[in-house]
Parts: structure tokens; C-alpha cells; sequence
């Protein structure tokens, strides 16, 4: 077995960089899941845009159930990570083999239950009448493939935590690449449509799986899939350090249905669905600043994981200052390119001047403080690897029950286009607390856990 990263003696800075950047790059191309989908979508002549709103319905539901992959994935990595770091390779095993069981009986049990439950699904998460049946059609064969969905993105982060984050890279740019290609295929050339979009997901998303699974049954890793170890106590732990991830995804994902909702509610039955598409388009372009800006803090959680199971507290300030160093590069990059390059970005999705002009009206004021949410990201994140769950859940609840306030008392008050500030007002508020809880208590955890 040769290892990519050794988490114990390589150098912190060039470790972080090694980790963080494929990883970066992997949500990069992941991104295209979505967006390829859209913009092909955005694209089909003459019910485009309603076509886009639909699968923007979707979009909140979607992301929801691949919230359980990070709940587990996220939440056994880190102790995976930990249990490497105490050099208790019986302990890793285990905690590998009970988060695959517990990612296949998940992916089962969601995809009956939302099949059962899909229409009223859609009608909660804000589809009009008339988006309805693009809605539909989507999501049926989306919660078809939730099987490939959540095994490739959960075990995925296994194949990462131990070191291969190249390897990693390489599942995600597989679906990415071959969603690509079978996008317009579907779509366009087999005349599928909105059918032919989630078609062509769930495809790749198998593809993805199967890369993963293979590598993990392999040889190759340290710790590869084993069966048998089955124990509660370690299920509960998985899902206990998973739990922030899963809540700070699954409310992002509530946020926006309820923006969706306040949109719809407030801009009445034309304005709505126009302002539900432009919103569609503006979390996509969110897709391209959080996912990449997740790549960086949570493949590196194993670094602060292995290292808080090895006591070596000087390794993980090193870590993190590295850490917060490329999430304020990230962010303050993208800054720049909402404002100069989004007018590109919204043309893939529409052509149409008043879309355009009310979506870029609306990411500009979305990405005004998304420079500090680096921080926010670095610290949340940061504490989730180190298995300090309930500080980090604690911190991301914060930052949603801003949002939320804002959501509900911007209309009231404003023009309903405001609503779009209740996202730069959460995004600097919260990283101020965050970093004041760092110094004054996680800092102090991580030196007692060295002594």
C-alpha cells in the first residue's frame, strides 16, 4: 500500500495543500451535477425557464436526502481519522464497516418512503401548478438513483480521510464528466427533456459508486470495507459527530425552501415564478463558492481528527492557520467574480434581459459578506473533524436562526426583492461569534487534549 499523504510525518502546509486543493477541485466538477442539469434545462425551447423553476423546486429536496451521505460519511471519517491517529486499526475497521450498512439500509428506506411521499413533497417545498409537472418528472428518477447517490458522495469521504484524496478526486470527476456528456444526449438528441436531465444524473452517479466501492473493496486503502463489528454504541457515535453536517446542510436546504415559499407568497403568481428561476440560477452559483469552500475544510478534518487523536496540538494550529488561509483566498476570489464575471454565468441558464437583470441584481447583494463566511466554514468544520460536535452544531445553528429571522421579517418590511440580504447579514454576524467561541473555547479543548 502506498499512501498519497501520511497524516503523521508529512509536512503540515504542503499536507493541507495536498488534501484541500483535489478536494476543492473534486466539489468544483461535483458542482456541475447541478449546474449541467440547469443549464441544459434553462436551454429547452420554449418552456425553458419553467422547466428551470421546476427542477429549482427539487433542488432544496435533492440536496436534503444527500444530506444522510454527509451525515454518515462526515461523521465516520473524522472517527475513522481519530482511530487512525491512536493507531487502533481493529477500531477504524469497525467504524468503516458499520457506515457502509448504515448508508445502503439509509438509501433503501429514503427511497421508498420519498416515492410515497413525493407529490406532497413538491407541494410543501413551493411547486406553482404549472411548474408541478417538470417537478415531477425530475425527482422520480432522482429518488430512483438515491442508492448511488448516497453510497458515492458517503464512502467517498473514506477513501479521502485516509489519505487518497486524488483518488477521491477522481470518483466525483468521473459522474461529472460523464453527466457531461449524457445531458444533452438525453435531453436533446432522445427528445427526454426534464426527464432525460435526471436520467443522465443518476447514470453517472452509479458510475461514481462503482469507482468508489471498487477502491474500497480493494488492497489498496488501510482500511478497506469489512463486514461484521456491528455495533449501536458505534453507529451512535458516527451519527452523533455526523449530526452537524447533516443539520447544517438539511436547514440549508429548509432555508431555502423557505425562501422559495416567502418568494412565492410575497410576488404573487407571475412575479413568483420569475423570481423562483432567478433564485434557482442564484443557488446555483452559491453551488460554486460553498461546495468548493466545504472541499477545503472538510477534507481536511482528517488532519485535525488524526492529530487530535495523536495529542499533537502543534500540528493542528499549523493545520489551521493553513486551513484559514486558503478558505479567505477562496472566498475573497469569488467575491471578485460575482461581480465581475456573474453576467457570463447567468447566460448559460437564460438568455432572457429581465431574468438576467433581476438574478445578478440578486447575487451581488447575496455575496456581499461571503469573505467571512470563510471562517465561518474553517471553525464549524474545523471542530466537526475534531469530534467537538455540539460547539460546532451549536455555531452553525446561530448562523441559520439569523437567516431565518431575516427570511420572515424582510418582506414585512421591504420590497420583496430585499429578501436576498438575509443571506449577508447571517454571513457576517455569525463568524464573529464563531471566532470569539474559538479563542475562548475551542482553543482551550484542543491544549487540554494535548496535555
Amino acid at each position: 500500500m502506498k499512501l498519497e499523504n501520511n497524516l503523521d510525518t508529512d509536512e503540515i502546509g504542503g499536507l493541507v495543500r495536498n488534501l484541500a486543493i483535489p478536494s476543492m477541485l473534486a466539489q468544483f466538477v461535483s458542482v456541475f451535477y447541478s449546474i449541467v442539469d440547469r443549464m441544459y434545462i434553462g436551454n429547452i425551447p420554449e418552456i425553458g425557464e419553467l422547466a428551470l423553476a421546476g427542477v429549482g423546486v427539487c433542488g432544496p429536496i435533492v440536496t436534503m436526502i444527500s444530506s444522510v451521505s454527509f451525515w454518515v460519511g462526515v461523521g465516520g471519517a473524522p472517527l475513522l481519522s481519530i482511530r487512525l491517529g491512536q493507531k487502533n486499526q481493529k477500531g477504524a475497521r469497525q467504524v468503516l464497516a458499520n457506515c457502509f450498512l448504515m448508508l445502503l439500509v439509509m438509501a433503501l428506506l429514503i427511497t421508498v418512503i420519498a416515492l410515497i411521499l413525493k407529490r406532497r413533497l413538491l407541494w410543501w417545498f413551493g411547486a406553482s401548478e404549472v411548474l408541478f409537472p417538470y417537478a415531477d418528472e425530475y425527482i422520480t428518477w432522482i429518488f430512483l438513483g438515491t442508492v448511488f447517490a448516497l453510497l458515492s458522495a458517503g464512502m467517498n469521504q473514506f477513501i479521502i480521510c485516509q489519505g487518497f484524496s486524488k483518488v477521491g478526486m477522481k470518483s466525483v470527476l468521473l459522474g461529472a464528466v460523464l453527466n457531461l456528456i449524457l445531458d444533452p444526449i438525453c435531453i436533446f438528441f432522445l427528445d427526454l427533456g426534464v426527464k432525460g436531465a435526471a436520467i443522465a444524473t443518476v447514470i453517472s452517479q452509479a458510475a461514481s459508486c462503482a469507482y468508489v466501492l471498487r477502491f474500497l473493496f480493494s488492497s489498496q486503502p488501510e482500511i478497506p470495507i469489512t463486514f461484521g463489528g456491528y455495533q449501536w454504541k458505534v453507529m451512535k457515535k458516527v451519527l452523533l459527530i455526523g449530526l452537524t453536517p447533516f443539520v447544517i446542510i438539511a436547514l440549508d436546504n429548509v432555508m431555502i425552501i423557505s425562501l422559495n415559499a416567502q418568494i412565492q407568497r410575497f410576488g404573487g403568481p407571475q412575479r413568483g415564478d420569475m423570481l423562483l428561476t432567478c433564485n434557482t440560477i442564484l443557488q446555483s452559483f452559491m453551488l460554486v463558492v460553498t461546495m468548493p469552500l466545504g472541499g477545503i475544510t472538510g477534507s481536511t478534518q482528517t488532519i485535525l481528527g488524526f492529530n487530535y487523536g495523536a495529542k499533537r496540538a502543534d500540528r493542528i494550529r499549523k493545520a489551521e492557520k493553513h486551513i484559514l488561509a486558503l478558505c479567505l483566498g477562496f472566498t475573497g476570489i469569488m467575491f471578485f467574480v460575482s461581480r465581475l464575471f456573474s453576467r457570463y454565468f447567468v447566460m448559460l441558464f437564460t438568455r432572457d434581459p429581465e431574468y438576467i437583470r433581476l438574478t445578478l441584481e440578486a447575487i451581488r447583494i447575496y455575496t456581499l459578506m461571503i469573505i467571512p463566511l470563510g471562517i465561518q466554514y474553517m471553525i464549524v468544520d474545523g471542530a466537526t473533524g475534531m469530534g467537538l460536535s455540539k460547539i460546532a452544531i451549536s455555531l452553525s445553528m446561530f448562523r441559520k436562526v439569523i437567516y431565518f429571522l431575516c427570511i420572515f421579517l424582510i418582506p414585512n418590511i421591504w420590497d420583496i426583492g430585499q429578501i436576498f440580504y438575509s443571506e449577508p447579514v447571517s454571513d457576517l454576524i455569525s463568524p464573529i461569534l464563531s471566532a470569539a467561541v474559538f479563542f475562548l473555547v475551542i482553543s482551550p479543548v484542543i491544549d487540554k487534549g494535548a496535555e
